[in-house]
């Protein structure tokens, strides 16, 4: 029987590019359907009754949520080609602890860049140039996070690339002056296939947190 891949997201959704560059680095084929947040579809509740987010990915009917397991699942499933996790228990762990690590900080800390003013605006800044910081500290001097080789980390953390001209836009700073060893990183995962059909064009993200500002602040 052939696999029916069904992934439910949205263009602009940095935890569903990462599903994106998975699939793309596996080979896989599938239906993507965009959804609109603001109008979610009958299935996408079906599929994500829980937290009725996106990125869900559907694989042979069952739903599997959540970006990050989401690639796992892609990465255990799909395992005859382009390994994410690494195979040793360690430094897979490691890998986990990092991409955690981007999902707890920069999302949260970006989301009050573009949607907060004053005092808390400028908190925001700090603190994404400090979780930018640590991120730089822990790449050293590799290519990729885990290593010689792209991987779990990578694909967790590369989407945001996607997103850091409206940081630099809303927080009035240069990624490359403060962090050039991420923006070096970044454009060495860009030149990676899955990575550069896969990420839009950052003028577009800004256009989108633009407005996403503008209703949060009532502009």
């Amino acid at each position: 029987m052939a696999e029916k891949v069904v992934l439910l997201d949205l263009w602009a959704s940095m935890f569903g590019m990462r599903v994106r560059v998975a699939l793309a680095e596996k080979g896989i084929k599938y239906e993507y359907r965009e959804e609109d947040l603001k109008n979610k579809s009958d299935l996408l509740l079906q599929m994500n009754p829980v937290h009725k987010k996106i990125p869900v990915l559907i694989h042979n009917g069952k739903p599997i949520c959540e970006s990050l397991i989401i690639v796992q699942y892609i990465d255990e499933v799909w395992n005859d080609k382009s390994p994410l996790l690494p195979s040793d228990p360690y430094k897979r762990a490691q890998a986990r602890f990092w991409a955690d690590f981007v999902d707890k900080k920069v999302y949260d800390t970006g989301r009050k860049l573009w949607s907060t003013k004053g005092e808390e605006h400028e908190t925001a800044k700090k603190e994404l140039l400090e979780i930018f910081k640590t991120l730089e500290e822990e790449l050293g001097e590799k290519p990729y996070f885990g290593g010689e080789t792209f991987g779990f980390m990578d694909v967790a953390f590369v989407t945001f690339y996607s997103w850091f001209y409206a940081f630099e836009t809303f927080g009035e700073f240069s990624m490359e002056a403060e962090h050039p060893k991420i923006i070096a990183w970044a454009k060495r995962c860009m030149q990676k296939e899955s990575v550069a059909k896969t990420l839009p064009d950052q003028q577009k993200v800004y256009e989108f947190a633009l407005g996403l500002r503008k209703r949060f602040l009532g502009e």
